[in-house]
C-alpha cells in the first residue's frame, strides 16, 4: 500500500485558483500518485456549496461569493484561518466518505486537545465545536474514488464577516476562534498540530514536506 503522504504549505493564496488545482490533481491522479494535504490560508471570500441556498447569503457586500463543488452550505474563508484540504485515495486506503469525516473531525479535537481545549464534532452538523460555538469547518467532495476540499480552522482572523452569512445554513451560528480559546496563537502553531495528528490518522508512514503546488499543475498553467 502507497503509505505516502505529501504535506504541501501553499501560503497565502487565492481561493479559485487552489480548488481549480485541487480538481486537476484529483482527475490526473492515479495509483501511484502519494496522497497529499494542501495547507492554506485563503483572502476573504464566501464559498457557497452544493446544496447552498441564496437565503443563507445574508449581505456578502464586498466579498466575493464562489459556488463551488464541495458538499455543505455557505461558510467564510479569510487571513488568519488555517485551511488543509485532504487529496486522498480513500478507494486505495479502503475508507468510506464517513470514516474521511470522522477522521477529519478527530484531527481537530485532538490538535486543540494538546492545548487543553474541550472540542467535539455534533453527529447532525459536520464540523467541530467547542462549548457549542462553532471552531472550524468541513467540506469534502469525491470524485474517482479520490477526495479533495477539507476543513478551516478560526485561528486568530476577523470572524465579523460570519455575521454576513448563516455559516453552514445555520441561522444564528456563532462562530469562534482558537486564540480565544486558549488554543493555537497562530497559524504556524495550529498547523503543526493539525498536521501532526492528521499523520497519526492517515497511518502515514513517509512523510514529504513541499513548498507550492504541484509542479504538474503550474507548468500546465503558466
Amino acid at each position: 500500500m502507497n503509505n505516502t503522504l505529501i504535506v504541501r504549505q501553499l501560503g497565502k493564496s487565492d481561493y479559485t485558483k487552489v480548488w481549480q488545482a485541487m480538481q486537476s490533481f484529483t482527475d490526473n491522479r492515479n495509483e501511484q500518485t502519494h496522497d497529499e494535504l494542501w495547507l492554506v490560508e485563503h483572502p476573504a471570500v464566501f464559498t457557497q456549496g452544493q446544496a447552498g441556498k441564496e437565503e443563507h447569503l445574508l449581505m456578502p457586500g464586498d466579498i466575493d461569493v464562489v459556488k463551488v463543488d464541495r458538499g455543505g452550505q455557505v461558510t467564510y474563508h479569510g487571513p488568519g484561518q488555517q485551511v488543509i484540504y485532504f487529496m486522498i485515495n480513500l478507494r486505495r486506503k479502503k475508507i468510506g466518505v464517513r470514516e474521511l469525516v470522522t477522521l477529519i473531525e478527530n484531527t481537530i479535537v485532538a490538535a486543540l486537545k494538546d492545548y487543553n481545549v474541550t472540542a467535539y464534532p455534533k453527529p447532525d452538523a459536520p464540523g467541530v465545536y467547542v462549548a457549542d460555538k462553532k471552531v472550524a469547518s468541513l467540506g469534502l467532495r469525491v470524485r474517482k474514488g479520490c477526495s479533495f476540499h477539507g476543513l478551516a480552522l478560526n485561528v486568530n482572523m476577523d470572524l465579523s464577516p460570519f455575521l454576513r452569512i448563516n455559516p453552514c445554513g445555520y441561522v444564528g451560528l456563532e462562530m469562534i476562534q482558537t486564540c480565544d480559546l486558549e488554543g493555537p496563537k497562530d497559524i504556524v502553531s495550529a498547523s503543526d498540530a493539525l498536521v501532526k495528528h492528521a499523520i497519526n490518522l492517515l497511518q502515514a508512514s513517509d512523510v514529504e514536506y513541499q513548498i507550492g503546488l504541484p509542479s504538474s499543475y503550474e507548468q500546465a498553467n503558466a
